[in-house]
């Protein structure tokens, strides 16, 4: 009980188009940025390697839409019947439909969001999809990979190191973390590159912080990261 209570005092901040560290995708923010008024423009397709920011930033723009923006998971596709899903879809009267990890469709999913996408277009309601690569790399029936081709494209830019510490640094500061910047350097150094790792690690090394009662240091990330071959 005293576990839980600790975490539950230490909230995570949740996506925002603020708390996304840019870096190299500043044009792609002020575009997200001018999507979340009463009219969102053009459909966009957004791709980068997992941990690039796909899904924060699907959800942020959900979250701060005017237009009421609708956020659906790639397990929402796959197990949703497609005419119930066009059906839901039909029925909502959000002007921004966001599709997360397309290349992870089922066959019958790919075919509910062609629908889906086809529905948009008819209605004028813009649509926001994410993958991990580039329309005619993902593993997708052609049609629907022309019309996520049609969509206006963003590749997202992997981040500089001194971009990544910005990031952990607010990662941390969000859960309350005190942190040494020698931490983060070992982390960098030691651990796996990508962001979803990288702050993994760091809520690991946070709740092993708080469930044995000592302070994020070092020694005990070189323990979190031994334990979890990390």
């Amino acid at each position: 009980m005293m576990r839980q209570l600790l975490l539950d005092i230490r909230p995570i901040a949740a996506p925002s188009l603020s708390n996304f560290v840019a870096g190299a995708n500043r044009d792609l923010l002020a575009h997200l940025r001018s999507m979340t008024g009463d009219q969102p423009g053009a459909s966009v397709y957004l791709w980068g390697d997992s941990g690039s920011g796909r899904t924060h930033l699907l959800r942020a723009l959900a979250a701060e839409s005017k237009a009421r923006g609708l956020y659906l998971e790639v397990d929402q596709i796959n197990f949703t019947p497609p005419d119930t899903l066009i059906g839901a879809l039909e029925a909502t009267h959000a002007k921004l439909w966001l599709f997360d990890d397309i290349h992870l469709l089922e066959p019958e999913a790919q075919i509910a969001l062609f629908r889906a996408i086809n529905l948009a277009q008819a209605r004028g309601i813009t649509v926001v999809a994410a993958g991990n690569g580039a329309p005619r790399t993902l593993p997708l029936r052609e049609d629907l990979r022309t019309r996520i081709g049609q969509m206006l494209p963003f590749c997202i830019q992997p981040l500089h190191d001194d971009e990544r510490i910005e990031l952990l640094q607010a990662h941390a500061a969000a859960r309350g973390m005190k942190v040494e910047q020698e931490v983060f350097d070992y982390l960098l150094r030691h651990g796996r590159r990508d962001i979803r790792s990288l702050l993994g690690i760091l809520d690991l090394l946070d709740e092993h912080s708080l469930t044995r009662q000592r302070p994020v240091t070092l020694p005990l990330l070189r323990e979190v990261m031994q334990t979890r071959l990390i």
